[in-house]
């Protein structure tokens, strides 16, 4: 096999493990974003033995690595019979980590909205939720889209931690293919790849500030 074969199968290889690490990513963002909001929004106007409960989760999962967690979850719920799939573990820490990061970036975003904003929603006889959906949320998305952005890299890098309960991403395929072949090779595309999906990320970003500019 020539060099270019070669890369091209070890490329091939990587990305097996790549579609591992977007599915990873897209079950995260599909759970974290919604109950992120919800609980920004628990903390912003929701009753304060909710507001105190939701700071001490964010506590606990933002003052610990998420390694442990994967740890915690993935080998110590099987001692209280809750054996996991390596998955679906992943899947739930992932989401409650991240959960209270957004969490923190999106309170901050619906905070920043001046409280003039509010009194004339009321004044338009506006609800809590009309007023929310309709005038804070969308600001506030916009405030919290350069921290969102860097999250959403933060994770895809994050994921490579699954390599530890077994789990064959993008990052363990170009581990194997170097331990069988212990060449540099392996790295370097992997290298390649997480590059180009980090400035997918950073393109689509740009994109979604363009389109909220009106609420400049």
């Amino acid at each position: 096999m020539n060099y270019i074969d070669y890369i091209i199968a070890t490329t091939s290889y990587i990305l097996s493990g790549a579609s591992l690490t977007l599915g990873l990513c897209a079950v995260t963002v599909a759970g974290a974003v919604p109950l992120s909001i919800l609980c920004a929004l628990g903390r912003v106007s929701g009753p304060k033995v909710i507001g105190r409960a939701l700071a001490i989760y964010a506590w606990i999962f933002r003052g610990t690595p998420l390694l442990l967690q994967l740890f915690f979850i993935y080998y110590g719920l099987s001692i209280f019979g809750f054996n996991l799939p390596p998955f679906t573990a992943a899947g739930l820490t992932f989401i409650l980590n991240y959960t209270a990061y957004m969490m923190e970036i999106f309170r901050a975003g619906i905070q920043s909205v001046d409280r003039g904003q509010y009194e004339a929603a009321k004044a338009l006889n506006l609800t809590y939720w009309q007023t929310m959906r309709r005038i804070v949320l969308p600001q506030a998305l916009k405030q919290s889209l350069p921290p969102s952005c860097n999250e959403a890299i933060s994770l895809l890098k994050d994921t490579a931690l699954v390599i530890v309960i077994g789990m064959g991403d993008l990052l363990r395929c170009a581990q194997e293919v170097f331990t069988r072949d212990f060449r540099i090779t392996p790295f370097i595309l992997a290298a390649i790849i997480y590059l180009l999906l980090t400035s997918a990320i950073i393109a689509f970003f740009r994109q979604l500030e363009k389109k909220l500019e009106v609420y400049n």
